[in-house]
This record gives structure tokens, sequence and C-alpha cells, in this order.
């Protein structure tokens, strides 16, 4: 009879252990879960916070490089009139179509002005020395203004801010377009006076 009495007991807790374990798992995976979900949130945030942070640093970045971009002096109009004194000069050593029209409108008005008994030298004047004379003076005036263009080229860094400088191929280009330039104003007056070839004259008859 004892015996029997004191296992009724036992059998009873034998039956209620393991609902306690069930629960008590239970509530452990609930809290590993909402731990995992609070790290995952904490996650996503500090990542989100991370991106927006360097998008905001690209952006100043970008805002605090706009204006020295602009600061930059531009050498476009620089280079392009350095370029246009250096062919000025060329065309003026070599000759243009504007000289060879402007020399032979001056032959044909020479000749229409000379009379019938014009001596030879008249004749000699009025078709060759005319027309080179006219020659020699349109391409002293494309080398001129080639000079005064490079000149002011060269210039243009004095009447600026003195941190601008121009390129070194600008510059080159310019002092090209100055010798040259020079060399077709000296080459004008040589020939234009006939210092450097004399007129042809006659013989007398």
């Amino acid at each position: 009879m004892d015996t029997t009495k004191t296992s009724a007991p036992n059998a009873a807790e034998a039956d209620t252990t393991p609902v306690d374990l069930e629960k008590t798992e239970t509530a452990q995976d609930a809290a590993t879960e909402a731990e995992a979900e609070a790290k995952a949130d904490a996650d996503l945030d500090a990542a989100t916070d991370t991106g927006s942070a360097l998008a905001d640093a690209d952006l100043d970045d970008d805002f605090s490089e706009d204006p020295a971009d602009d600061e930059q002096p531009g050498h476009v109009g620089s280079a392009a009139f350095a370029i246009v004194s250096a062919g000025l000069s060329v065309v003026a050593l070599s000759g243009s179509w504007v000289a060879g029209i402007v020399s032979e409108r001056a032959s044909v008005a020479a000749r229409l002005e000379l009379s019938q008994a014009a001596d030879a030298n008249a004749q000699i004047a009025a078709q060759f020395v005319n027309p080179w004379h006219t020659t020699a003076m349109v391409n002293g005036v494309f080398s001129a203004l080639a000079l005064i263009i490079a000149t002011f080229v060269l210039a243009l860094p004095a009447f600026s801010t003195p941190e601008r400088t121009l390129p070194t191929w600008v510059r080159s280009v310019s002092w090209a377009g100055i010798g040259l330039g020079a060399l077709g104003v000296l080459l004008f007056v040589l020939m234009y006076f006939d210092l450097l070839l004399a007129v042809p004259k006659a013989g007398a008859v």
C-alpha cells in the first residue's frame, strides 16, 4: 500500500516535465528570433546611414570642384588668334589670290591710261612695275596684320590676372607669326620701293 501511494506523485512529475521543457525552448527560440530581427534592422539602418553620408560627401565634392573648374582660364581665343596670325604671315610670303586680282586690276588700269605714243619705259611700268608694287602692298598689309595679331596675343596675359599664362604651343605659334610677319613687312618695303630688285629699263633707241 505504501509503495502504490508514493508512485502516483512521481508519475505526475514525469508527465509535467516535458511540457515545461517545450515552453522553455519556445521562449528561447522567440527571444533568439527577436534578437536576430533587431540586429538585422540595426545593420540595415547603419548601411543606409553610411550610404547617405557617402552620397552627401560626393555631392559636396562635386559642388566644391565646380568653382575650381570655372576659375580655370580658357585659351581658345588666344590659340585661334595665334593660328590666324601664323596663317596670314604664310599667305603674305607665298602670295594669295587677293594679291593676284588686285595686281591684274592695277595692270589693266595702267594700260588704259597709257597713250599710244608712250615710250618703252612707260609701257614696262604700266604692264609690270605697277602690278609688282600692288602685289607687294597687299602682301605687306597681310604681314602687318599678322604682326599686330601675334603681338596682341603675346601681350594679352599682361592685361589679365597675373596667374594666367599662355600654353607653350600658343606662344610658339605667336612668335612664329611675329617672325614671319616682320619678314613680310621687310620684303614689302624692299619690293615696293625697288630696293631689292631694280626696275628694268629699256635701252636708248
